[in-house]
């Protein structure tokens, strides 16, 4: 069988129709037998089931995909994984050993709804409920905000009408490699509109605002503050 794999970078895209490559493997009987980088040829409705079947492909893997879009796979046989985050080694490795397990859908907004990026405007709209996320050095709106995106110590999610914050310890502060696509992933999956930031990578944005999310960079002083002054931006 034939398995596409969305890719950005080496990890597996938050959206199966904005990726840049796909990655397409051979399998047969729990062997690898090839493996290659296809450029993605251009996200257009009803254009990837059809261009992908003619590749002989049986199934997709994504971080996220649409409801329409999933019916039009499933009409040329092909099936499809979502909510699948990681490396594309691993996520290999665990497809071949049968134990990748499906999760949450990593688009960022509900299908067939108005959704935070209008591409047809080519503009960011805000869908209610989201949170802001703001990279900070410590736990609280009186911290300073954490310069870096994907090594930040914290990020730090906020209602902007209930002002309810939750708080996570990023677990990719002392990644190798790939800590800024990872830390991307990671917001992708937790209900947010923007995040504001001092510096996010070309590689880490790409994954955000494929994701639907704004990102805002240059930002400094306090969590508090920084929320204050760019919440305009974002509402």
């Amino acid at each position: 069988m034939k398995v596409a794999i969305s890719t950005d970078q080496g990890y597996v895209s938050a959206h199966f129709g904005r990726c840049s490559t796909y990655t397409v493997i051979e399998i047969k009987e729990g062997q690898m037998l090839s493996r290659e980088e296809m450029p993605n040829p251009g996200h257009q409705p009803g254009f990837l089931p059809q261009f992908l079947s003619e590749k002989g492909v049986n199934c997709i893997i994504a971080g996220g995909m649409g409801p329409r879009a999933q019916a039009l796979f499933a009409q040329k046989n092909i099936e499809t994984i979502i909510g699948i985050q990681g490396t594309v080694d691993e996520v290999i490795e665990k497809f071949i050993k049968q134990e990748l397990e499906a999760g949450e859908d990593l688009c960022g907004h509900r299908h067939g709804e108005p959704g935070p990026y209008d591409q047809d405007r080519g503009e960011v709209r805000p869908a209610a409920g989201k949170r802001i996320c703001i990279t900070s050095r410590g736990k609280d709106l009186g911290s300073e905000v954490d310069p870096r995106f994907g090594r930040a110590n914290y990020f730090l999610f906020i209602d902007p009408v209930t002002m309810d914050l939750e708080v996570l310890e990023n677990p990719n502060t002392e990644g190798a490699q790939g800590a800024g696509i990872q830390s991307a992933q990671l917001i992708s999956s937790k209900n947010v509109k923007a995040i504001l930031t001092g510096n996010c990578g070309p590689n880490a944005e790409r994954v955000l605002q494929a994701a639907g999310i704004k990102v805002i960079t240059g930002v400094s002083g306090t969590v508090e503050a920084a929320l204050s002054k760019h919440k305009t931006e974002v509402s």
